[in-house]
């Protein structure tokens, strides 16, 4: 994604031009630790349907945010893991999870997923 000096009004613009959308932290927030097949993060956000996950994850790799390997297999398997640039909005997304613990431990839920990295 080719940006412009004055496209952004502040930061947080700027950083959900990148981030934002239904499913982009919950595919940069399962590639932080290893790198995932399509059909592994398909599985791991099992909301989203495949057209929006690869839309998804395109706008992703255009942002330069993950890499995509595809390898040469039969069937060929698809690869994606986070670049340099994605790994810096990991504190972002551990910042987030943090946040939403304390939220659902306020509504005494216990979230299934996404629980904080040690």
């Amino acid at each position: 994604m080719k940006c412009e000096k004055n496209q952004f009004n502040c930061p947080v613009e700027a950083t959900l031009s990148l981030i934002g959308g239904k499913y982009k932290p919950l595919i940069l927030w399962h590639l932080i630790d290893h790198p995932l097949h399509y059909m592994e993060l398909q599985r791991l956000i099992s909301n989203a349907t495949p057209k929006m996950l690869s839309q998804q994850l395109h706008d992703l790799e255009n942002n330069g945010m993950i890499h995509r390997e595809v390898i040469p297999e039969k069937p060929p398997k698809t690869v994606y893991s986070l670049t340099p640039f994605g790994q810096s909005i990991v504190p972002i997304l551990d910042a987030m999870c943090q946040w939403g613990n304390n939220y659902l431990d306020g509504l005494d839920v216990q979230p299934p997923c996404c629980q904080s990295r040690k």
